[in-house]
């Protein structure tokens, strides 16, 4: 992706993320359009469980997406990594295994730039590993928000609405929706919970 390799500076990492809905995948896919103008060289990849919208692109709810590789795992991103690129993105960083961490780490000491965006929650609120290591090196975390379908305040959590007990559920709006802390119920059905206040907004 792209034509042409800029001046490698110091490398760094950015993390982006949020709840479900929040636009973390929007933000990633803006941050490697505007490298692309840039003339940098960029390689994006996904996680292969994630093949919601398509198995070869990053995308996101409202159907915006950049061509990327799906990989099994974080040693296989690595390997594909190549000498001339200048910018490497990462979607659903929170499907990765733990070696994401030390990867992204290596990939930013050879002078990238590495942006990651996943989510920071699972679906009992808890800290979505390795998610919280990512951030932790990063040189810039930026959280985003979606709105809370139960209250329209801001969300800051995904309310799983499918009774499944895995951590890992890749779904979107069927299974899921954004709500903030007060709304916001650890368990796996959650449509019981101030029924006359949900209201269903397109995500």
């Amino acid at each position: 992706m792209g034509t042409h390799t800029a001046d490698r500076g110091t490398g760094s990492i950015e993390v982006v993320t949020g709840s479900m809905f929040s636009g973390k995948t929007e933000e990633l896919i803006r941050r490697v359009k505007r490298a692309l103008l840039a003339r940098q060289r960029v390689q994006a990849f996904k996680p292969r469980i994630d093949d919601r919208y398509d198995t070869t692109r990053i995308v996101t709810h409202d159907r915006l997406s950049v061509e990327a590789v799906a990989v099994a795992n974080s040693e296989s991103l690595e390997a594909r990594v190549e000498d001339e690129c200048d910018v490497v993105a990462i979607d659903e960083a929170q499907f990765f295994d733990a070696g994401i961490v030390d990867v992204a780490d290596r990939l930013a000491n050879r002078g990238l730039r590495v942006i990651l965006a996943g989510l920071d929650q699972d679906y009992l609120g808890r800290p979505f590993h390795p998610m919280p290591a990512l951030m932790a090196i990063a040189e810039q975390v930026t959280k985003v928000h979606a709105v809370c379908t139960a209250c329209g305040n801001t969300a800051s959590r995904s309310q799983r609405l499918l009774a499944e007990a895995q951590t890992v559920l890749v779904g979107g709006s069927e299974s899921y929706e954004a709500r903030c802390r007060a709304c916001f119920v650890a368990r796996d059905v959650a449509r019981t919970v101030h029924p006359e206040r949900v209201t269903r907004v397109p995500s």
